[in-house]
């Protein structure tokens, strides 16, 4: 693993991974799990943001894409991250948002950002449980006429969600999965 992959797990193990066994969270899937994974605490810092950006940068070098995003608000700032390194090293990636509900004002719609139907993009996502937000922000994506040539996962919590992305589209590139953040030196 390479030295900022090894920095944002250790950062994730530290800001973004509970464990609870006596007391169970309820997940967006409606699920009850002993873990619990919200990547905002680091997502939304300066230094989780400078590596996420970096990382996920080399995981989409070789994906011919000129945008990538996904459902607000979990994906917003991974694309934000890898937009703003992806210009920084000369081959600037665009951003771009799925809204959860069409505005019915303005330009309305559910996608923003600045892309157009044809582009070739990436979708990403924060935690993946089930799929449900991926199928979402994927069938969003396309519907506006996006070409999809990959999704990047941060944290695969290795519940089934993986595998039903992968049936929608290839190919699905995962940071972290859920027994990464357990291991060694976690709270687990």
């Amino acid at each position: 693993m390479d030295e900022k992959r090894r920095k944002l797990l250790a950062l994730l193990r530290e800001k973004s991974f509970r464990y609870s066994p006596e007391k169970p969270f309820r997940l967006a899937s409606g699920r009850e799990s002993p873990y619990y994974v919200d990547c905002r605490p680091v997502s939304h810092s300066a230094y989780g943001l400078a590596l996420i950006g970096e990382v996920l940068f080399e995981m989409v070098r070789d994906l011919e894409i000129r945008a990538a995003g996904g459902l607000t608000m979990g994906a917003d700032p991974l694309a934000h991250a890898l937009a703003l390194v992806s210009y920084q090293r000369g081959r600037p990636i665009d951003a771009f948002s799925v809204r959860k509900f069409p505005k019915d004002y303005g330009a309305g719609g559910l996608i923003v950002g600045p892309v157009a139907p044809g582009d070739p993009v990436a979708v990403l996502e924060d935690v993946v449980t089930t799929g449900g937000s991926l199928r979402q922000a994927i069938t969003a994506a396309r519907d506006f006429g996006l070409l999809v040539r990959g999704v990047i996962i941060l944290v695969d919590r290795q519940e089934g969600g993986r595998e039903m992305v992968e049936a929608l589209v290839k190919p699905v590139r995962t940071v972290f999965t859920l027994e990464e953040l357990m291991g060694e030196g976690s709270r687990a």
